[in-house]
C-alpha cells in the first residue's frame, strides 16, 4: 500500500478494516473466540479499537512476526495454551483484510471440519491464467496456459484441526528451505496424506491489498445492505420500547406515521411531527429545537430521532426555478443536517440512534431527478461520516432504503400505480423499528419485497447486494 501504517488500520467506511473484520466474527454464532495476530508495535492500536467496538470474543492481541508462516507459528502456541493432552481446537485462520466475508463461508468451513482436519475457501478463476518465463531483457513470455475449469483463486478463512495444522508446521521445520505463502500449502507439502477439502468462496470476499481495492471496498460497502435482526415476539419490542421516547419529523404520514402507531403500541412515548399536523417545518431550525427540546422536558430523554420528511419534485434541472430549488435542498438536504446537529446532545445522553432514509436513486443520478437523487445519494454519505463522528458518545447512525413504497408521496408524484408493485409503509415502517433497536451503526439498510419464487437464504450475500445494486439501476422510489 505503501502506508505509514498497517492496512489492517487504513479505514474503510468509516471504521478500521480489521474492526470491519472482527465484527463478522463477533456475530458468527460458531465463533467462540478470536485471536488478533497485529504486525510489532501496533497492538496497543488493535486493543483500543476492541475496547471502543466491544468486540467481546477478542481475548487477546499479540504480535505476528516478521512472515505469514512465523505469524501462523505464533498463533499455534497460543492456540495450544491451555489445552489438555489429546484435546484439540478447530480453528479458522482469516486475513484480517478482508472485511466482506459472509456468514455462509464461515460456517460452511466450522462444518466441514466435522469431517475434514483441513478445509480452504477458494473461486474459479473468471481470468484465463498463464505461466511465464523471463527470459533476461527481453522480458516473460508464456510456457503454459493451464486450464482455467480446473484453476481456482484461494481466499480465506482456512480452517484446521489445531493438531493438523501444528504437525504440519512441525515436520515443516525440518525443512531447511521451507516457505509459504499460505498454511494449507504447508498442509499440503508436508502432511500429503490429508485431503484438502474445498469450500466455494464468494466474489465478495475480497483482500484489500492495492490502493485500487480501497476504493473498491469502500464502495461495496457503501452499496452493500444490512440486515436488521428482528426481535422474537411482541413482548420482546414492548420490553425495548418500553420507557423509551421516539422523535418522528415526517410523522404526518405514510411511513413516519406507521413508525409512530408502531412504537406507540409497544409502550413508546412517541411525538409525531409535520408540517400538516403540528405545523412543524422540518427545513426551519427553529422548528426542530422546539420539537426536540418540548419531547425532552416532557419525557427526560430522547432515544431515537427518526427523519422521514422529503419532497419529490420532479422535473429538468434547467427548466426549475429557483425555489423549487431551495424547497429541495432545503427539506430533502439541509433539515437532516440540522436535526442531526440538534439531535446530538439528547442521543448522546441515552447513546441512542439517529435514523435516516435514501432511495433507490442514490447509487445513480437520473435525468430529471437530479435534485432527489443527489440529495438521497447525501444522506447516505451523512450517515457514514456521523456514525463514525459519533461513535466516541454510543450514538448510531443509520439509513433505511425502502424499494419503490406505496406512500402518498409517490402517489401525488407518479398516481395510482398496479396493486402488489409497490411496498407497503407498514413493512418499511416495521424493518426501521428493527433498526433501532439493532446494533448497527453506519448502514444502508434495504428494504425490498420477498421474491415468491426464491428465498433469501437461498441467495449468496454478493448475489443479494448484485440484485439490490442492479434493482436500483431501475427503481426510482
Amino acid at each position: 500500500m505503501g502506508l505509514s501504517i498497517p492496512k489492517q488500520l487504513l479505514k474503510i467506511a468509516g471504521k478500521a478494516v480489521i474492526e470491519h473484520t472482527l465484527w463478522i466474527f463477533e456475530q458468527a454464532e460458531s465463533i467462540d473466540d478470536v485471536i488478533v495476530l497485529m504486525a510489532p508495535g501496533y497492538t496497543g492500536d488493535v486493543e483500543k479499537i476492541v475496547a471502543k467496538a466491544g468486540l467481546s470474543k477478542v481475548s487477546r492481541v499479540i504480535e505476528g512476526g516478521a512472515t505469514r508462516n512465523e505469524t501462523t507459528e505464533r498463533a499455534i502456541a497460543a492456540l495450544g495454551e491451555g489445552l489438555a493432552e489429546g484435546e484439540d481446537r478447530n480453528v479458522l485462520f482469516h486475513d484480517a483484510v478482508r472485511p466482506l466475508l459472509s456468514q455462509r463461508v464461515i460456517q460452511d468451513c466450522v462444518d466441514a471440519l466435522e469431517r475434514y482436519q483441513a478445509v480452504d475457501v477458494a473461486i474459479p478463476s473468471a481470468d484465463t491464467i498463464i505461466v511465464t518465463r523471463t527470459h533476461g531483457e527481453d522480458g516473460e513470455f508464456i510456457t503454459d496456459v493451464p486450464d482455467r475449469s480446473r484453476l481456482r483463486r484461494g481466499q480465506t478463512p482456512q480452517a484446521f484441526k489445531l493438531s493438523t495444522i501444528r504437525r504440519a508446521y512441525e515436520v515443516a521445520a525440518g525443512d531447511p528451505n521451507f516457505q509459504a505463502t499460505d498454511d494449507c500449502s504447508v498442509v499440503l507439502k508436508y502432511l500429503p496424506d490429508v485431503p484438502i477439502h474445498v469450500v466455494a468462496g464468494d466474489e465478495y470476499n475480497m483482500k484489500v491489498t492495492q490502493p485500487v481495492d480501497v476504493f473498491i471496498a469502500d464502495k461495496l460497502f457503501q452499496l452493500a445492505s444490512a440486515a436488521a435482526p428482528q426481535q422474537s415476539s411482541d413482548e420482546a419490542y414492548r420490553e425495548l420500547l418500553t420507557g423509551k421516547t421516539v422523535v418522528v419529523f415526517g410523522g404526518s404520514y405514510g411511513i413516519g406515521a406507521d413508525i409512530c402507531k408502531l412504537a406507540e403500541s409497544y409502550g413508546a412515548a412517541v411525538y409525531a411531527l409535520g408540517r400538516s399536523t403540528t405545523g412543524t417545518h422540518v427545513e426551519n431550525p427553529e422548528h426542530v429545537d422546539d420539537a426536540l427540546s418540548r419531547a425532552y422536558g416532557e419525557t427526560g430523554r430522547i432515544d431515537y430521532v427518526i427523519n422521514t420528511a422529503g419532497v419529490l419534485r420532479i422535473g429538468k434541472l434547467a427548466e426549475t426555478d429557483n425555489t423549487t430549488i431551495q424547497e429541495a435542498l432545503n427539506v430533502n438536504y439541509l433539515a437532516p443536517v440540522q436535526i442531526a446537529r440538534a439531535s446530538y446532545k439528547y442521543l448522546a445522553e441515552t447513546k441512542g440512534q439517529l435514523l435516516l432514509y435514501t432511495s433507490s436513486s442514490y447509487t445513480r443520478g437520473r435525468a430529471e431527478y437530479s435534485l432527489y437523487s443527489s440529495t438521497k445519494a447525501a444522506m447516505v454519505n451523512l450517515t457514514q461520516a456521523l456514525s463514525d463522528e459519533w461513535a466516541a458518545e454510543g450514538i448510531r447512525v443509520n439509513c433505511v432504503n425502502p424499494e419503490r413504497t406505496a406512500t402518498p408521496m409517490r402517489t401525488k408524484a407518479f398516481g395510482q400505480e398496479p396493486q402488489g408493485s409497490l411496498l407497503s409503509s407498514e413493512a418499511v415502517a416495521r424493518t426501521s423499528l428493527d433498526v433501532l433497536l439493532s446494533e448497527l451503526t453506519g448502514h444502508v439498510i434495504d428494504v425490498r419485497q420477498q421474491d415468491p419464487t426464491r428465498g433469501a437464504s437461498e441467495a449468496s450475500d454478493f448475489e443479494q447486494a448484485l440484485a439490490a445494486v442492479l434493482d436500483r439501476q431501475e427503481d426510482v422510489s
